[in-house]
């Protein structure tokens, strides 16, 4: 089901717990409390960036959030940046943390450009809240996006940097397109893309 904008901050909220203990922001944001501060504050600007030009879904109890940018709408630019507030991310991080999460940016934007050319449903975020875990939330987040893009015909991509995240994706189609690591931070990266089905 559609989120509500009014249960956006709760949205924001239960995305940051749920990626509070993931490779990538433990070495962006080494220090606990701060970066629980930090990825309540980002993740309400995706989701906020998500309801104003994309679409953000949740479950019957809004246990689990996901994210997604349409086709023709991928492409994050300086303008829905502005309005959305995620302009603000260097001053919230601080130079050191921007310096290491601008260089997952730069990957991700270079794989996405590189994997995902035809129109394309982006996955910019999927979380379930940690006590809810473990029970198909994700599953059916996904199934609800992955059922429209079907009958659109449309593609999807994503980047996760989770090996558990990766069998469940494969479980629903999705097929590794990249797997590396993050220049300097020594995190684990993979690109993955579902076709359209005919």
């Amino acid at each position: 089901m559609s989120l509500d904008p009014a249960h956006r901050a709760g949205a924001g909220a239960l995305l940051a717990r749920a990626f509070h203990t993931d490779a990538l922001y433990e070495t962006v944001v080494p220090d606990g409390a701060r970066r629980a501060a930090l990825l309540g504050w980002l993740f309400d600007k995706v989701v906020h960036y998500t309801l104003l030009y994309g679409c953000a879904l949740t479950t019957a109890e809004k246990e689990g959030v996901a994210c997604w940018l349409p086709p023709g709408g991928t492409d994050i630019s300086l303008g829905r940046v502005l309005r959305s507030g995620l302009y603000a991310t260097p001053l919230k991080m601080g130079w050191a943390a921007y310096r290491r999460f601008d260089s997952y940016q730069r990957l991700s934007g270079r794989l996405h450009h590189a994997h995902a050319q035809m129109p394309h449903w982006y996955l910019w975020a999927i979380g379930v809240d940690p006590p809810s875990q473990g029970l198909g939330l994700g599953s059916r987040l996904l199934e609800s996006m992955l059922c429209r893009a079907d009958a659109e015909r449309a593609a999807c991509y994503l980047e996760t940097g989770s090996e558990r995240g990766v069998r469940i994706y494969e479980r629903h189609g999705f097929v590794v397109v990249y797997e590396g690591k993050v220049p300097a931070l020594d995190v684990p990266i993979w690109a993955m893309r579902r076709e359209g089905r005919p």
